[in-house]
């Protein structure tokens, strides 16, 4: 096994201090990771599992174990990371992997493997922190996280999902004999998920049961406490196993949460990224077995027409179980069997007072998600998310948040993410409809759009620090040019310069705000095809693949587009970091370093595909070694300090080393 070396250590824990992360020798640092991987959502031995129709019934057979990658293979990867400049891994998992046998029956062979992936990314000198991963709740709704046992403890059969339109699974809406993208599983059609039927009602039992379905329970207990009570129990099985590791540094509290039913009004209709637009009242009536004509929308476009849902008239409540809402008095049907709001406030107020989706429900998830783990360790971070389309509209952290809480939103370009095409001459944000013409206005655009969700952190707990805990771009981009590209032989770097240049604007918007992030994703299973891609609903973000993978002994062999995410970048400074700034155009980097002379000193990653293995850096007086791609620079008065490198005649080109 090739094995790719750099000058590492396992990496001290880190504390925060008002908007920065702190290391143990008191220097400010940039968090520049990676989610790992992105196949994390599926079972091991189902890399085509998303395409190949099934009724999940094997759910309580699965295993985890190599996700994200097999352990003779996980020390490759990760030394491919560091020598890429990555400091830290935002390391998945699920609730699935943990406790997909049965309530309390935890997986122990994969505790162990995952406790050995964690240990091992220490000693490549990664910092971590655990993601329990989720999209639209589970793989039986169309995504991935938890168990399926937990639809049968809210009542749902789940096999009944696709009858009763309740769900979008791309099994049941995707023919893998025909491939490539197809019309009845349309780019990024997932997200509209969280609207519909099933994810509607198990959100709001989730997070809320105990306020709108109290009559739902599971033997003496109800719906909210028996599945929170279940997946605390997974995290705390995760935690004590990695508890004596200094190099992980906390716990997301979930990813991208929905939030159901709460506080939205019975007769809004909500169509996510696009797709069937429901309301609470549409998806109950189907979820009952009452079938609707409901608007269907795109992205951008508007109402494109309607569909009709659950023709035929199939109930996914199992039997001798009914709608907790429904017994509840929030709706029922009239004389004609109309479905009508009974209770038309029922999941916008409560008590005489409105509903505050973040305030009520997330705030106390929250503190549980840091009573759990802090009970395990006491000084871990809480990587805290809210519902993802709220953050990218600037909506902000509960009062009350845990101490020592981290702002761990996630941000993409929609435009690019939604439409997989990407123009630097000319694009459109689809969230504000604003033109963007250049590279300027892009990385302006950027700016702005991440400074709304900094100011979320800004403000959380009097000021937090920020870490973009997802973001990234399609390599399959544009019809799959670049791949095509490849399949004909070329194995230039200019087979990526689209993905390039949107990496490059996106880091240099991180740059100017001085943002750390994890850069989704690496997936070690990755193929250039759009039935594998990621492994999961044809997404396809990896910035390695096997496919480019040619060369055992070059580190960046399998890379896609590596120009774009391998640059400089201060890891450390001694003292604060004021600013850095890297422009590719001319490969040069400035930063400015708030010197403390007590502080350890600076360190900045600078790759030897840009700058040799002597790069030219200025740094006043201060002293500068240069070791394994990373600069030492010692200053030894308080004060400003100026940093530039910049030698074009040490730089050399990519075109040996970008995506061979």
């Amino acid at each position: 096994m090739q094995q790719f070396e750099e000058n590492v250590r396992v990496p001290s824990p880190v504390t925060i201090e008002a908007t920065r992360f702190r290391d143990a020798e008191g220097r400010h640092v940039i968090l520049r990771g990676v989610n790992f991987g992105g196949d994390c959502k599926l079972p091991a031995g189902r890399e085509n599992a998303t395409y190949m129709p099934t009724d999940f019934a094997d759910h309580r057979e699965v295993s985890f174990v190599g996700r994200p990658a097999p352990l003779d293979e996980i020390d490759a990867h990760l030394a491919r990371l560091v020598h890429w400049g990555f400091n830290s891994l935002r390391l998945l998992t699920s609730w699935e992997a943990v406790e997909h046998a049965g309530p309390g029956l935890y997986d122990g062979a994969y505790l162990d493997y995952l406790t050995e992936v964690c240990t091992r990314a220490g000693r490549h000198g990664l910092r971590v922190f655990i993601d329990f991963h989720q999209d639209v709740w589970s793989r039986m709704s169309g995504g991935d996280g938890a168990p399926g046992w937990t639809w049968e403890a809210a009542g749902l059969d789940f096999t009944r999902f696709h009858a009763a339109d309740a769900a979008l699974v791309m099994q049941y809406n995707y023919d893998p004999a025909i491939g490539g993208r197809q019309p009845s599983y349309p780019t990024m059609s997932w997200p509209s998920n969280y609207a519909a039927p099933a994810n509607g009602i198990i959100w709001t039992l989730f997070f809320a049961g105990e306020t709108f379905a109290p009559a739902a329970r599971v033997g003496d207990e109800n719906i909210q406490s028996y599945l929170q009570r279940h997946y605390f129990g997974a995290v705390r099985a995760v935690a004590e196993r990695i508890a004596d590791m200094d190099h992980v540094m906390g716990f997301d509290t979930l990813n991208e949460p929905g939030v159901g039913f709460i506080g939205k009004a019975f007769d809004r209709r909500d169509a996510g990224l696009g797709g069937i637009a429901w309301s609470p009242l549409d998806a109950l009536a189907a979820a009952s077995g009452i079938s609707r004509e409901l608007p269907l929308v795109e992205l951008g476009k508007g109402e494109v027409g309607t569909r009709h849902v659950n023709v035929g008239g199939v109930s996914i409540w199992l039997p001798g179980r009914s709608d907790p809402f429904r017994d509840a008095g929030a709706w029922g049907c009239d004389d004609t069997g109309e479905p009508i709001a009974l209770n038309p406030d029922y999941f916008t107020r409560t008590d005489g007072r409105d509903i505050d989706p973040e305030q009520d429900f997330f705030a106390p998830f929250f503190a549980r998600v840091a009573d759990t783990i802090r009970s395990v360790r006491p000084d871990w971070l809480v990587f805290a998310e809210i519902n993802p389309f709220d953050a990218a509209l600037g909506h902000g952290f509960p009062e009350g948040s845990p101490e020592r809480a981290v702002n761990a939103s996630h941000w993409y370009d929609f435009a690019i993410l939604a439409t997989k095409t990407f123009d630097v001459a000319a694009s459109t944000n689809l969230l504000s409809g604003k033109q963007r013409l250049g590279r300027e206005a892009l990385e302006d655009d950027y700016v702005a759009e991440l400074t709304m969700i900094k100011a979320a952190g800004d403000k959380l707990n009097g000021g937090a620090p920020t870490l973009i805990g997802e973001c990234g771009i399609p390599f399959d981009m544009n019809d799959g040019e670049a791949y095509a590209r490849w399949a004909r032989g070329e194995r230039t770097a200019d087979i990526w310069t689209r993905h390039v240049t949107a990496l490059d604007l996106m880091y240099n918007a991180f740059d100017r705000l001085l943002l750390s992030s994890a850069l989704w994703n690496y997936t070690a299973s990755n193929a250039n095809d759009p039935m594998i891609g990621d492994g999961w609903n044809q997404e396809d973000l990896s910035i390695w693949s096997v496919d480019q993978a040619t060369s055992p002994q070059d580190p960046d062999s399998g890379g896609r587009a590596v120009a774009g995410f391998s640059r400089p970048y201060v890891r450390a400074a001694q003292g604060e970091l004021l600013s850095h700034r890297f422009d590719s155009r001319d490969r040069s980097f400035t930063a400015t370093v708030l010197v403390d002379p007590d502080a350890g000193p600076t360190e900045i990653f600078l790759p030897s595909h840009l700058y040799g293995t002597d790069p030219k850096v200025t740094a006043g007086s201060a002293t500068v070694t240069y070791s394994g791609q990373i600069a030492t620079v010692t200053a030894r008065e308080t004060g400003p300090l100026d940093i530039f490198v910049g030698d074009q005649a040490n730089a050399v080109t990519r075109d040996q080393t970008d995506g061979n």
